[in-house]
This record gives structure tokens, C-alpha cells and sequence, in this order.
């Protein structure tokens, strides 16, 4: 239970954020600046303002009240829609979910915001932007090899799609340097002691960094593990029900490949890695379960040797991870 005099809710969209307090009451304001100062005066001083991670729409409003000394909490919107879905709620308003969120943060604990610092908020735009003209690269490809297909491909189309796949991964590797440019200033110590684990790659470790806040936002390596959505979930239910086990899948997808791809070569290079790998198929079991063990122990491994300060040594890491 959260200790605040008055628990504020609140659902924000492109234009206008709706807000309902602990009473029920219910306002509304402009999703900018004139709002945001006319919402935070009307804020009593021990006041918990609460809304969903929502992208874009949520960090300015957040930014601003941490500056002005408001408490604050970004709760995931997973949460908030299985609090809703409990309570078997059939309404879906803007005023419905700041209520909600209201009322998840009256029953639950919930994180005050740490506001990220600029390098911090400018890595995380570049890793959304590079996963976007990721996506469109990806589209390219798979259009120019369509046209392909045609036999006779229209070599004006093709030149098009060509110039705009070069432009895409020139932006690419753009926004790439800019991101390992920041990491460098930020964390060289510990980029370099991530890197010292075999089968941890550059741009694994660069994202790593990035998104755990230079692992400050973990308490332990279950935690990061959960975070990046490769634990197993058990599908069991009486006599009837015994499905496959399966990862969430709950966490960041690209982090989640990353550490898929550097599974291969750490089976080959990790001893502790290869170590898993080996004994899960002599069990019987498939390789992809296998790489996904391998994918947990990496997670492991940088998390022991982030906290410790220390590289990477066989033995040592295998005690901690």
C-alpha cells in the first residue's frame, strides 16, 4: 500500500491527459506544458501521480513532475490490464483507465520514476529509431527479392528499392555510432567487461547497458532474466493440461534475438555455456532449449560481472552466475 495522502491516476493520449483521483474525481488536461503546470498546482504536497509506460506520451509529463520534486510512478500497462481484467471490467474510457490506474496503485506497490539523465533518454531514442529502419531494411530486402521472383523485374523499381535499402543502412550506422559513442563516455569499463565474456557481442552488450541502466535497475539476475522474457512458464492443470514449457517472450524482442545469436558462439567459446548446452541435449531435449538455457547463463554471466566490477574468469564467473 502506497503512503500518500492522494493517489492521482492518470491515462495520457496524443492531446490531453484524463486524471481521477483517490475520491473519484475526474479531470482533464492538455498534453503540454500550459497543461502539465496547471495540473501540478492543483497537486497537494504529498500527492502520487501514476500513469502507464505509453512510449513517447508519458516521458515529458513524468520528466516534469520528478523536476518539480512530485512523486511519481510509471507502472507497466501489462499490470494495470490484468488488474482490469480481474475486476471484470467492461467499460474502456480514457476516464476508465485513469480510474484504474488509480486504483491498481491503491492496492499495489508501485516504483517511483528515476528520471534518466540526457545521454540516458537520447540512447534510448536512437535504439528505437535504429529498431524501426531495422524493420524498414527488413521490408526492403524482402520487397526487392519479390520483385526478383517476377522474372523481369522493373529495373526502375528495383534501383528505387535498391537506393532507399542503402539510405535506410546508412542511417543505420549513423544512429549505431552515435550509440556506442555514448556508451563509451558513459560506461567504457564495464563495455569492456561485458565484452570479455565469450560469446557476448558488441551490440548485445551495448543494449544491455542501455536498457538496465548500466544494470542499476536490477537487484538480482532472476530479475534481468524476467526482464528480457527468456524464463519458462509452466502450462500445467490437473491430470488434463500438461503443455510445453515456454519463454514469456515478455521482454524487449531485440535484446531477446541478440542474446539468441551469441548463444552459437558461446556454446562454442563459454565453457559454462557449452557446459549447459551439452547436458540438456544428452537429456534428450531440443537445441533451441538449449540456446535459450545458454541465452539465461550470458544474462548470468554479465550481471555478475557488472555487479563485481571484475572480467571475466572461468572459474569465478561460473561461483557468481
Amino acid at each position: 500500500m502506497n503512503k500518500c495522502s492522494q493517489i492521482y491516476g492518470v491515462d495520457i493520449s496524443k492531446n490531453v491527459f484524463d486524471v481521477v483521483d483517490s475520491q473519484g474525481n475526474h479531470s482533464q488536461f492538455k498534453n503540454d506544458g500550459n497543461g502539465f503546470k496547471t495540473f501540478q498546482k492543483a497537486l497537494p504536497a504529498d500527492a502520487l501521480v501514476v500513469m502507464e509506460a505509453t512510449g513517447y506520451y508519458h516521458y515529458r509529463l513524468a520528466q516534469f513532475l520528478y523536476e518539480q520534486s512530485v512523486k511519481v510512478s510509471v507502472v507497466n500497462p501489462l499490470s494495470v490490464k490484468r488488474f482490469i481484467q480481474m475486476k471484470l471490467s467492461r467499460i474502456k474510457t480514457d476516464k476508465s483507465d485513469a480510474k484504474a490506474i488509480c486504483e491498481y496503485a491503491t492496492v499495489n506497490e508501485v516504483p517511483l520514476y528515476t528520471a534518466r539523465d540526457k545521454n540516458q533518454a537520447e540512447c534510448l531514442q536512437l535504439m528505437r529509431l535504429i529498431d524501426i529502419y531495422l524493420k524498414q531494411s527488413t521490408a526492403l530486402k524482402n520487397k526487392m527479392h519479390g520483385e526478383k521472383t517476377l522474372g523481369k523485374p522493373s529495373k526502375v523499381v528495383y534501383h528505387s528499392l535498391n537506393r532507399s535499402l542503402k539510405a535506410v543502412q546508412k542511417e543505420i550506422q549513423i544512429l549505431e555510432d552515435r550509440l556506442t559513442e555514448i556508451v563509451k563516455e558513459e560506461q567504457q569499463k564495464q563495455l569492456t567487461l561485458l565484452k570479455s565474456i565469450p560469446g557476448m557481442g558488441s551490440k548485445t552488450a551495448i543494449m544491455l547497458i542501455v536498457l538496465t541502466d548500466g544494470f542499476s535497475n536490477f537487484e538480482d539476475a532472476r530479475q534481468l532474466c524476467s526482464y528480457t522474457g527468456i524464463t519458462p512458464t509452466l502450462r500445467e492443470s490437473g491430470i488434463s493440461v500438461r503443455g510445453r514449457s515456454r519463454i514469456t517472450k515478455m521482454g524487449n524482442a531485440k535484446l531477446r534475438n541478440l542474446l539468441f545469436m551469441c548463444s552459437f558462439s558461446a556454446c562454442k567459446h563459454n565453457k559454462a555455456c557449452r557446459e549447459i548446452y551439452e547436458r540438456i541435449i544428452a537429456k534428450g531435449k531440443s537445441k533451441k532449449l538449449a540456446l535459450i538455457a545458454v541465452c539465461n547463463k550470458l544474462l548470468k554471466q554479465a550481471f555478475a560481472i557488472a555487479k563485481s566490477g571484475l572480467p571475466y574468469e572461468e572459474n569465478f564467473v561460473s561461483r557468481l552466475a
